[in-house]
């Protein structure tokens, strides 16, 4: 019978989340939520954007794409360069070439797969400042392709679907 009330509890919380996240997540997404705009405009400033530059579909995927790219090096870097990286009190060296890029992509692709020993492997440093922020950043992409997809069923004559660096901004800040 325990089984039976664990699933009535998940149902319910789902459906509650569901309505209140979800419109949370509309608002946030339709430029209606703005408490942390003191966060969201220098980095706007910074990536010389904002939510009034719209893109087009072409447009979007390449910044994707672009995103992508750049996180998936950077994360390949720290892994090659832990060992001169702080937060590394086992000394462990750089992670070889191949299981570098192997996690690297894995993370990015929010897959998450792990060809390695946790701590024998992977620095303080390289776990928090890759792999953490990496599975947030994926998360984030997703989010931000999903909601683009919405955004295309619902502006079908539209020639713009939103601006991805807006989306993951405040996929990262207001949603994660």
């Amino acid at each position: 019978m325990g089984f039976f009330w664990t699933i009535v509890v998940l149902v319910i919380a789902l459906g509650v989340c569901w309505r209140f996240l979800g419109s949370y997540m509309a608002a946030v997404f339709c430029d209606r939520v703005h408490f942390l705009g003191w966060i969201e405009r220098p980095i706007y400033k910074v990536l010389g954007t904002g939510p009034e530059h719209e893109q087009s579909w072409k447009r979007y995927g390449g910044s994707l794409v672009i995103f992508s790219a750049i996180t998936l090096g950077l994360t390949y870097l720290l892994f090659r360069i832990q060992g001169s990286l702080p937060l590394n009190p086992q000394h462990l060296g750089a992670v070889g070439p191949a299981l570098s890029f192997n996690t690297a992509s894995s993370f990015l692709t929010n897959t998450n797969w792990q060809n390695y020993g946790g701590e024998t492997t992977m620095s303080y440093f390289s776990q928090m400042g890759a792999l953490t922020v990496q599975q947030f950043v994926s998360a984030a992409a997703g989010i931000a392709v999903a909601i683009t997809l919405v955004r295309g069923f619902s502006r079908r004559k539209s020639p713009t679907i939103g601006n991805f660096w807006v989306d993951i901004t405040r996929c990262i800040l207001y949603i994660l």
